[in-house]
């Protein structure tokens, strides 16, 4: 089995650390979207002629 090249290396790191990243930011967004709607929930609630202008 050949050894594997330095580039290839450092590709395939950087690929799978730019892969957590963005795994990372994807569950910061749902955990936003998820707290995003949890308070227009909220707000619905305690007015709803909000609610229905919104």
């Amino acid at each position: 089995m050949e050894p594997i090249s330095k580039e290839y290396l450092l590709l395939f790191n950087t690929i799978t650390d730019t892969l957590e990243a963005l795994g990372q930011l994807r569950q910061r967004l749902l955990e936003a979207q998820q707290q995003a709607e949890a308070l227009y929930i909220a707000d619905a609630a305690q007015s709803p002629e909000t609610a229905r202008t919104a």
